[in-house]
């Protein structure tokens, strides 16, 4: 896959999953844009990983549940760049807690986010790829949305499963220039899990047919493939990457 002189942009990019992916385009020859709301250091770290590859990159803070904040984004990329090639909508939170103890705030924060968050990114950037006629849009979902397991991510799960039919009204949207997709991880192992319990885990890899929980790159490699033309004629679905999760 080749993505030489693309301008990508990567929202919530400056750790796990979405590090990964901008990291992977950068290796492509894509001039990524990460993106982080809190953590500027990180960010600042994975730009520098990526101008190690000889490509451009801009870090730029935007809370992508601010409307201003995502229009101003977005106005700056276009400003240096003059057009955004590909989208991924990574940014997301998760909020655990026992189903009868969790406040209104983390619903209103997590769908915020999670939902919301996609929808005005995908707005403002939809916009401009529907002028030049060229785009791809990647957002990633969860196999929560799919598969309703524990209620102590209620709201995740909910925002994670809107996610999948508004990829779909984007498709719709944004058609026929815009390429619009979704990739559902199932467990990546990522620091989000590095405080669970190792019994937990064991218990969650048995239920995995590859018995193991996936890396960062390879859902990067999925996303890859959604962002790229050999996928110009799969628009408005939801991959899943989970190594054959068995619900028992």
């Amino acid at each position: 896959m080749n993505f030489l002189d693309k301008v990508v942009l990567v929202t919530g990019s400056s750790r796990g999953i979405g590090r990964s992916i901008a990291v992977k385009f950068a290796k492509e020859g894509a001039n990524v844009i990460v993106n982080y709301k809190s953590d500027h250091k990180s960010a600042e770290t994975v730009t520098e990983i990526i101008s190690s590859y000889g490509h451009d990159c801009i870090c730029i803070q935007a809370d992508v549940s601010k409307e201003s904040s995502v229009k101003s984004m977005v106005e700056q990329i276009i400003e240096k760049y003059g057009r955004i090639d590909v989208l991924v909508n990574n940014a997301g939170i998760a909020i655990d807690a026992d189903f009868n103890e969790r406040k209104i705030k983390d619903w209103h924060d997590t769908l915020d986010t999670n939902l919301v968050g996609v929808y005005l990114v995908s707005k403002y950037v939809g916009k401009y790829m529907k002028e030049q006629e060229y785009g791809k849009i990647v957002n990633i979902t969860s196999t929560n949305g799919m598969d309703t397991m524990y209620t102590y991510s209620v709201d995740y799960d909910a925002s994670k499963a809107a996610l999948i039919n508004l990829t779909k009204n984007l498709a719709i949207e944004f058609s026929p220039y815009v390429n619009v997709n979704a990739v559902a991880p199932g467990w990546v192992d990522t620091e989000m899990n590095a405080d669970l319990s190792k019994e937990y885990l064991r218990e969650e890899k048995a239920k995995i047919l590859l018995q193991r929980f996936a890396e960062p790159e390879e859902v990067a490699e999925v996303v890859l493939f959604l962002a790229s033309d050999k996928a110009r004629y799969i628009d408005g679905e939801t991959i899943r990457v989970d190594g054959g999760i068995k619900l028992l």
